[in-house]
């Protein structure tokens, strides 16, 4: 059975927003289900964010970060990353 892009199993539930779950749970479902790339916790409640569009998110989006990478490069000591994994806490 198929819902949405999400391959709905017996073993291992879909992610939705708005799902209470611990954070090894949610863990372990996000594991399981590589085709959502972009799924949050936030004090044990599920949040799955949006496609984005071109025009309006990805277009600017990488051209900040061409004019972040510009500085990086020109700037001893600087870093510069993008869509990284971040605990915040065990919660």
């Amino acid at each position: 059975m198929s819902r949405g892009k999400q391959v709905v199993s017996k073993l291992v539930p879909i992610l939705e927003s708005g799902d209470r779950l611990t954070r090894t749970e949610f863990e372990r479902r996000y594991r399981l289900l590589p085709e959502v790339k972009k799924a949050e916790l936030v004090e044990g409640v599920v949040y799955i964010a949006s496609p984005v569009r071109t025009k309006n998110h990805a277009e600017p989006h990488a051209n900040i970060i061409l004019w972040l990478g510009t500085y990086k490069v020109a700037t001893p000591g600087v870093m510069l990353g993008d869509k990284a994994t971040v605990r915040l806490d065990l919660d």
